[in-house]
């Protein structure tokens, strides 16, 4: 009895210390701040960055989130989802300004509760633009300030005393919001010069769009009466920053490249496998982190093996070259294009013409460069060393180059055995002499069938099956 009185005891001890850990010497709880960082160009790293960022968070049921900020912009549907994986968490968020909340960065910062900046910061100029920095027509322009001022609206109105009376405003105003993205806009008092709106740190606590200037995260906290706290931040992985290089454009474009070209090397010189691997494990690095960001499913994966298959029946098994060989390229060109377009452009409808245009333009630019760099590459390892259309100086018959002369006539009704496959041309070797030859039903003929011809034209023996 004694000895279970010590054990009890001790493991009452060991739990108050360990519940001692999260206070401080006056008993008040440990906050635990949980930092996010978005300190580059916002798009497929960033928003897989901040969404396992967020997921960690809420598994350490975090009492806060602190959005380190110093972007110029991005993508406009990352920047929504993240907006709204931003105003849908139930804990607050916060976002410290380190110099700059451009573009989609000021979106996703008036997303947040609480606004910091740095002195000499700013908030601002979202407008939607293309990659050479030209305004996008306006509906997408629609679009966004429709996407931004529903979020300045998210935060509600405050109810100030002004001159006596009692007036209700917007805690972040919807038009100030507007008028960041559309110099059309107008705000008495704020714009008037048509130009786009752009906050500094003073500009932006006199109008609403930011609650204090901070040098630091620390000063932040501090500001926001958090003395005691535990600042825990989510580290990128070696497979983190794998995947995020995986999904590069430049790195995609160089597999879509080797998918194409491993293919038609592997249809050159059949048997030889290597140039099959590399397409193999080109198409596994491409597919597999598109998918495990969600911007690729199981349909492209399918869409695209299903192309294979079309592309193999249609060259080994159905002569000539007819439906099922267009189906098996637009199979594979729509799977590679579909993946590149993330989910999320789906929902944002004006962006999705121009998504699929780009995407389809990206993969059939790459598909040719790799296509006609392997037809050069072939010349160089299997044939002439020129890229020329000219005739062969000299046709030898034992090159495979047979002449046929009026002589092939008289063949007509006499049977013989296909030199090569007929698809539905080919050679025929009737007696001695081996013809140019064409199946007359069109059908596919292996090598070695007997066959017997049934007419003559043009320099070619028609022949059938015996």
């Amino acid at each position: 009895m004694r000895k279970w009185l010590i054990v009890l005891v001790l493991l009452m001890g060991s739990l108050q210390m360990f519940a001692g850990e999260e206070k401080n010497d006056s008993g008040e709880n440990r906050e635990l701040v949980y930092k996010v960082d978005i300190k580059d160009e916002i798009g497929p790293s960033i928003w897989r960055l901040v969404k396992r960022s967020f997921d960690r968070a809420t598994d350490e049921n975090a009492d806060v989130i602190l959005v380190h900020m110093n972007t110029y912009g991005g993508m406009v549907v990352y920047a929504d989802s993240l907006r709204s994986l931003i105003l849908n968490y139930p804990k607050p968020v916060w976002v410290f300004i380190d110099n700059n909340a451009a573009s989609a960065g000021a979106l996703i910062s008036i997303a947040c509760d609480r606004i910091y900046m740095r002195e000499g910061a700013n908030i601002g100029a979202a407008t939607v633009v293309n990659q050479t920095g030209d305004a996008m027509p306006d509906k997408y322009q629609s679009y966004m300030r429709s996407m931004i001022r529903a979020t300045a609206q998210a935060h509600g109105k405050d109810t100030v005393i002004e001159n006596g009376q009692r007036v209700i405003r917007w805690k972040r105003d919807p038009r100030i919001a507007e008028a960041m993205v559309d110099e059309r806009v107008v705000v008495e008092g704020v714009t008037d010069s048509g130009k786009v709106v752009t906050f500094t740190p003073h500009e932006a606590i006199q109008y609403g769009f930011c609650d204090g200037i901070a040098e630091s995260v620390v000063e932040v906290l501090q500001k926001e009466g958090i003395t005691n706290y535990e600042l825990h931040e989510y580290k990128p992985t070696t497979m983190d920053r794998f995947i995020g290089f995986l999904i590069s454009p430049i790195v995609q474009g160089i597999l879509i490249m080797i998918i194409i070209g491993g293919i038609y090397f592997e249809l050159q010189t059949p048997g030889v496998g290597f140039p099959l691997v590399a397409a193999i494990t080109a198409c596994l690095l491409y597919f597999a982190p598109l998918y495990l960001e969600g911007m690729a499913n199981y349909v492209e994966m399918i869409l695209f093996v299903v192309g294979i298959i079309l592309l193999l029946l249609e060259i080994f098994v159905i002569p000539g070259f007819g439906v099922t060989g267009v189906l098996g390229i637009v199979c594979v060109v729509a799977s590679l294009v579909l993946a590149g377009i993330d989910d999320f452009t789906f929902d944002f409808l004006p962006d999705f013409t121009s998504a699929i245009i780009r995407s389809l333009f990206f993969v059939v630019s790459c598909s040719l460069l790799s296509l006609f760099g392997s037809i050069w590459l072939s010349r160089k390892l299997f044939g002439s060393r020129r890229l020329n259309f000219a005739l062969h100086a000299e046709q030898k018959v034992e090159d495979g180059f047979v002449g046929v002369d009026m002589a092939a006539k008289e063949e007509i009704g006499k049977v013989g055995t296909t030199f090569t496959d007929l698809r539905p041309a080919g050679k025929v070797m009737i007696g001695n002499e081996v013809y140019d030859a064409v199946s007359d039903t069109g059908a596919f003929i292996e090598r070695g069938k007997v066959v017997r011809v049934v007419k003559y034209q043009a320099g070619q023996v028609y022949v059938v099956i015996n």
